[in-house]
């Protein structure tokens, strides 16, 4: 090897190492960094056998997608438990203290003690004061179920526009990759951007990605609708200013196509945008079914009729319909409006008597103090079994008591079943991440030992230029 080789040499390691300790550097600043992929140097030959270096970024394809639908599983099963959690919460909380079943347990228990003292004027404003309180737990909890209807509605129209401009600014990562990959530079960092910007669209909606040419990259929707291609479709919805029983939540439609919501505790939706339609449109609307079940079983039960019969009307519980409902088909948002009647309050003993609706409704037509048929027939009546709508996903023949007993179970059930696979999507989750980081994440513990056999190279290199300048010295040295 001549001098000046030695020295072409010398220099290519120093151009080398240099490049290997920037990216080594930049590798260690992103430790911590989980948008970055570790960057890589690919070291070659030249047609004149000089090394050169490649930047290569670390990948894995198929750990990258299975992270997508992990994020996307754990986000929809995520938003269904908080709404699950928050209509829990407006039942009391773990006890259900508050709810319409502990209520009417309450209710059943006055009428009792009323049908023991009949004649007892304060037992009397007592029982009325409980039936007050069952009603306006019904309409507590109808409230509470519609404002998680709201609110999820709420989270969809600030979802949407959140995805809206996530998908603007992935068309531009998504342009800078194909611009970088077409012009042979490095196109990591536009990789990493584009990466982190499917992670954050996956909470939202369930994807699947097509990388084409050039880097060119597709995104259609767990469904199969397309998300993404050459630029952002649009997605669109139109929020609702506030629910009720009857009121309907509009679709969300990606490029013209509706989503669909998810399906079930264990949710089979993808992104948080499926479970929050699946809240708003089925899960609360069925809770709020049964509690509008209870609210026309106590209309039935505590109905009043003339004798002979001709049309029954509503006695101690009323609502804003004024009339006693058809048998076992639910009238939507009559939990709202169920209250006790006027009268009640100030005639207690009319729950004794019977006669809200004028003389001719009256049981105890001979005004005793000690008459219990009345009483006793409602507390026999809550217990008996009745027709209910078995839309509500609850048993078509029951006890009010039971029914709404069940109603609670209901929920309870839905919960638990969601609150466990959370943890499991959770945890799978977790490993996903896990797997992906150990393909593609930075190790200090590497990148540290690549830095000390860098220094090793060049402190060799360093030798090598210094055996050079001995050299030559010693050879001007000869010829001077």
């Amino acid at each position: 090897m001549s001098l000046s080789s030695a020295i072409n040499t010398a220099q290519t390691i120093f151009n080398n190492t240099a490049a290997q300790t920037a990216l080594v550097s930049k590798n260690i600043q992103n430790v911590s960094n989980a948008d970055y992929s570790r960057r890589m140097a690919m070291l070659g030959t030249s047609g004149g056998g000089a090394q050169i270096v490649s930047i290569q970024r670390a990948q894995n394809d198929a750990l990258m997608k299975q992270h997508s639908v992990s994020i996307s599983q754990s986000s929809a099963q995520d938003a269904l438990l908080t709404g699950l959690e928050a209509m829990k919460a407006a039942l009391g909380g773990n006890s259900y203290e508050t709810s319409p079943a502990n209520y009417l347990k309450s209710f059943r228990d006055s009428l009792q003690t009323f049908a023991a003292a009949p004649g007892n004027t304060s037992i009397a404003a007592t029982t009325v004061s409980s039936a007050s309180d069952l009603a306006k737990s019904l309409n507590r909890t109808s409230a509470s179920v519609q404002d998680v209807r709201y609110d999820a509605d709420k989270e969809i129209d600030a979802s949407v526009q959140q995805l809206n401009k996530l998908l603007a600014e992935f068309e531009k990562a998504n342009s800078a990759v194909q611009g970088a990959t077409a012009s042979g530079a490095d196109a990591s960092d536009a990789l990493d951007q584009r990466d982190k910007l499917l992670r954050q669209i996956s909470e939202i909606v369930g994807i699947s990605t097509v990388t084409r040419a050039n880097n060119d990259t597709v995104i259609f929707t767990s469904d199969g609708t397309v998300l993404f291609e050459n630029g952002p479709r649009a997605v669109t919805f139109q929020p609702t200013a506030g629910f009720g029983a009857t009121t309907n939540g509009n679709a969300i439609y990606v490029d013209g196509v509706a989503l669909k919501a998810g399906k079930g505790a264990d949710t089979s939706g993808e992104g948080k945008l499926a479970s929050l339609l699946q809240l708003r449109d089925e899960t609360a609307p069925k809770f709020q079914s049964q509690l509008d079940e209870i609210a026309r079983g106590l209309v039935t039960l505590f109905q009043e009729n003339t004798s002979p019969a001709t049309t029954a009307k509503p006695g101690l519980f009323t609502w804003a319909g004024g009339t006693v409902p058809p048998t076992g088909a639910t009238v939507p948002g009559m939990a709202a409006s169920l209250i006790i009647n006027p009268l009640a309050a100030s005639n207690p003993s009319l729950v004794r008597d019977g006669g809200f609706n004028g003389p001719t409704y009256k049981s105890n037509t001979a005004g005793s103090s000690g008459y219990t048929a009345l009483l006793d027939k409602f507390v026999t009546s809550l217990g008996a079994d009745m027709p209910f709508d078995p839309t509500t996903g609850l048993d078509g023949s029951s006890s009010i008591l039971d029914f709404s007993a069940s109603s609670i179970g209901w929920l309870e059930e839905l919960r638990k079943t969601a609150s466990t696979a959370n943890d499991n999507k959770t945890a799978m989750l977790s490993r996903t991440q896990q797997s992906l980081s150990s393909a593609t994440g930075v190790s200090l513990d590497e990148e540290l030992s690549q830095l000390l056999d860098l220094e090793q190279s060049y402190k060799a290199s360093a030798k090598l230029v210094s055996t050079v300048d001995a050299m030559m010295a010693a050879l001007l040295q000869a010829v001077g």
